[in-house]
C-alpha cells in the first residue's frame, strides 16, 4: 500500500494577513452599512415616531458613530502606509461624511493601485523613511496588536467624549 500525495486542499490553509487593502475595504463597507443603519433608524423616526423611532436613531447612530471614527482612523492610517499625501489622506476621510461614498472611493484607491503593497514595517532606501514620523508608524507597525489596541482606545475615547457632548442638533 502507497501512501497518498498531500493534496493542496489537506494542508492547513494559510492564515489570511490583514493588508492595508483588506483593512481599508472592510472598514469603508462596514462604513457604508452603518450609513444604511442610520438612514433607516431616521426613516423610522420619521414614520413610527415616539420612543420606538428616538431609539433606533440611537441605536443606529451610535453603530455609525463609531464606525465613522474607526473608519477615520483606518483611512489616516492607510494614507500613511500608502503615502498618499494629505490631500488624498483627507478626502478619504472626507468621504466618510457622505452617504455611501467611502465604496466608490475604495473601488477607486483599488483600482488605481492605491491599497497594493503591505504594510511598511521596515526602512527603506526612500528619504521618507529617515523622518521620525516614519519610523515611529514602522515601529508600530511591527506591533499591529499595540497598535490596533491603541487606535480602539483613541477611538473609544473620541466616542465617549462626543456622546457626553450629546447628539448633533440641527439648526433651525
Amino acid at each position: 500500500m502507497t501512501a497518498q500525495p498531500e493534496t493542496p486542499n489537506s494542508a492547513a490553509a494559510p492564515a489570511r494577513t490583514v493588508t492595508p487593502k483588506r483593512l481599508y475595504r472592510v472598514v469603508a463597507i462596514a462604513e457604508a452599512i452603518t450609513w444604511t443603519l442610520l438612514i433607516g433608524g431616521l426613516i423610522t423616526r420619521a414614520v413610527v415616531g415616539g420612543e420606538t423611532g428616538d431609539l433606533a436613531v440611537r441605536v443606529g447612530g451610535s453603530i455609525h458613530g463609531f464606525v465613522f471614527l474607526a473608519y477615520g482612523a483606518t483611512a489616516v492610517l492607510t494614507a500613511i502606509n500608502q503615502r498618499w499625501g494629505v490631500d488624498l489622506g483627507l478626502l478619504a476621510v472626507v468621504t466618510a461624511v457622505i452617504p455611501y461614498a467611502t465604496v466608490p472611493f475604495d473601488i477607486w484607491a483599488h483600482r488605481s493601485g492605491r491599497l497594493e503593497g503591505d504594510w511598511r514595517r521596515e526602512a527603506t532606501d526612500d528619504p521618507r523613511d529617515a523622518v521620525w514620523f516614519d519610523r515611529l508608524v514602522r515601529w508600530m507597525l511591527r506591533h499591529p496588536y499595540l497598535l490596533g489596541a491603541l487606535l480602539l482606545a483613541a477611538v473609544v475615547v473620541i466616542f465617549v467624549v462626543l456622546l457626553q457632548l450629546g447628539p448633533p442638533v440641527p439648526k433651525g
